[in-house]
């Protein structure tokens, strides 16, 4: 059984220019007084059309106030030696009352997630097997209102803009065998399937001095997927081990995605489609002795509708669109060295080139539109290379075993925001310390205490930890693209990473 409220106050998302300004936000009480390259949100006057009022996220309480719990049972027995049978059932309740931005979505997401799987150690054809197979069911049922924000203090509700109800249900199995083909090669095979129904309705109200305009979006979807995956394993020494896989997997669109239209309002966007892709990957690892081991894997997937999702502007809601054909490739390298009693190295790297291979994307302003090729643009929102390097001592024996601390650096390169790949959010390095202790309990009913205390981004680094991907556009006029100044004066993109934070805790495990 879990419960986690969540009440917090948020800021509005900057534009690059305003975060270069005042990255934090600092002295945005109210838009009469805002200092330099603080953040105002246009909202309309009457809380659903015509005229606007710039306000900060202070004047608007901007915020969100979030509940979820789920509550699960799961059961475990062993029906022989070789057999495991593990069902599980859960419901998981989100509701959630978000006043951010120009609009306020309220709502609940309530679901139901049922598992039950069999796994059997077993001989094939006389060689050693492991087999799994598993039947999955789960649905969710959405509601969300959203409302026009309105000016007037705090976070006050402007006009009804959408009424969303839908229910998404999911029903698939999963097998998988894994086979020793000899004592240097393992083999696995593996299969799944899903399918996945979503029904709904969308009612869109739009306002003006004539009246009000409602529009009604249905979706009435099926998708059936279908993934194999086939993977061989070679160790022709303890030390070495060779791996290759071949898989294919799929993601389906949430119902939420379909009544988000490209204006980044509630409306009809129920034309998505499944997004698939095609897997290869390759990895060797070596471990010469127990105190070290080294691990690298190149990766290469073919995308297909691959699943998008950016802001149209300033306040709005993300959309999702579905680009054609894409790629991903890259390497991911790992190391983990005890160099000596309690000291521990650990290192993650990962090159991710992600790219369109096909997308023309359209773009309208005013009575024109255009065409732009999209093909070989790096898919924006990615950065291409990301380090986390970690060096640590842990007490291993004595009065002050379970005594530890570390310090690690994260680093994440810079990366593109548009499709066009005009405009950057920076990179950042950021380095973070640790002190920690564990302990088992003899005596009462806990069993085990923990606790910490950190201080995340030591130097105090101002970087960005968040930048939201942002529509291209032209000129109403010439029909050109706009080009990167445009982009990095437009709101709705940036949050500024945490300044230097002391974070401490405990846990008591019974």
């Amino acid at each position: 059984m879990i419960n986690n409220t969540l009440s917090a106050n948020l800021p509005a998302r900057s534009s690059l220019n305003q975060y270069q300004i005042n990255p934090y936000q600092r002295g945005c009480g109210t838009a009469a007084l805002a200092a330099p390259g603080c953040t105002l949100t246009n909202l309309f006057a009457n809380g659903a059309f015509g005229r606007t009022v710039g306000v900060t996220a202070d004047e608007a309480g901007f915020g969100r106030d979030d509940r979820r719990t789920i509550v699960a049972l799961r059961w475990e027995h062993d029906l022989d030696a070789q057999t495991t049978w593990r069902t599980q059932l859960g419901f998981d309740e989100r509701n959630f009352n978000q006043p951010f931005y120009t609009t306020s979505s309220r709502g609940s997401y309530p679901s139901w997630n049922f598992l039950t799987d069999l796994t059997r150690r077993y001989d094939l054809f006389g060689l050693p097997a492991v087999g799994y197979v598993a039947l999955a069911y789960n649905t969710i049922d959405n509601h969300i209102t959203t409302f026009n924000r309105a000016p007037g203090g705090g976070p006050l509700l402007g006009a009804l803009i959408g009424n969303q109800e839908a229910v998404q249900s999911n029903l698939g199995g999963r097998a998988r065998t894994e086979v020793a083909l000899s004592d240097q090669w393992t083999g696995v095979v593996g299969v799944s399937a899903e399918n996945t129904a979503i029904t709904g309705r969308n009612v869109a109200y739009a306002y003006s001095a004539s009246g009000v305009t409602t529009t009604v979006a249905d979706a009435n979807r099926s998708f059936l997927n279908v993934a194999p995956e086939l993977a061989l394993v070679y160790r022709p020494t303890p030390e070495w081990a060779v791996r290759g896989r071949v898989a294919t997997g799929y993601t389906t669109p949430a119902a939420s995605n379909l009544f988000i239209t490209a204006a980044g309002l509630p409306g009809n966007n129920i034309q998505l489609r499944t997004q698939e892709n095609l897997g290869f990957d390759l990895g060797v690892d070596w471990s010469p002795s127990e105190t070290l081991r080294l691990s690298v894997t190149g990766f290469y997937e073919f995308f297909r509708n691959e699943l998008v999702s950016q802001s149209p502007g300033a306040g709005l809601m993300s959309y999702t669109f579905n680009a054609p054909a894409s790629e991903h490739r890259g390497i991911e390298v790992a190391a983990d060295w005890a160099f000596a009693p309690g000291w521990r190295a650990v290192a993650a790297y990962t090159f991710d080139d992600q790219i369109y291979t096909r997308y023309v994307e359209r773009l309208s302003a005013g009575s024109l539109s255009r065409q732009f090729d999209r093909s070989g643009k790096t898919i924006p929102g990615v950065p291409a290379n990301q380090l986390l390097a970690r060096i640590g001592y842990d007490v291993p024996a004595g009065p002050l075993a379970g005594l530890g601390a570390f310090v690690e650096t994260v680093f994440q390169d810079d990366f593109f925001i548009d499709n066009a790949n005009q405009l950057r959010a920076p990179g950042y390095t950021i380095v973070n310390a640790n002190i920690h202790y564990a302990t088992e309990l003899t005596s009462g009913y806990a069993k085990r205490f923990t606790a910490y205390a950190e201080v995340r981004n030591v130097f105090d680094t101002v970087y960005v930890a968040s930048a939201q991907n942002l529509a291209n556009s032209i000129s109403a006029t010439t029909g050109l693209q706009n080009g990167a100044s445009v982009l990095a004066g437009t709101t709705g993109s940036v949050f500024a990473g945490a300044p230097r934070t002391i974070i401490a805790g405990m846990k008591l495990a019974f």
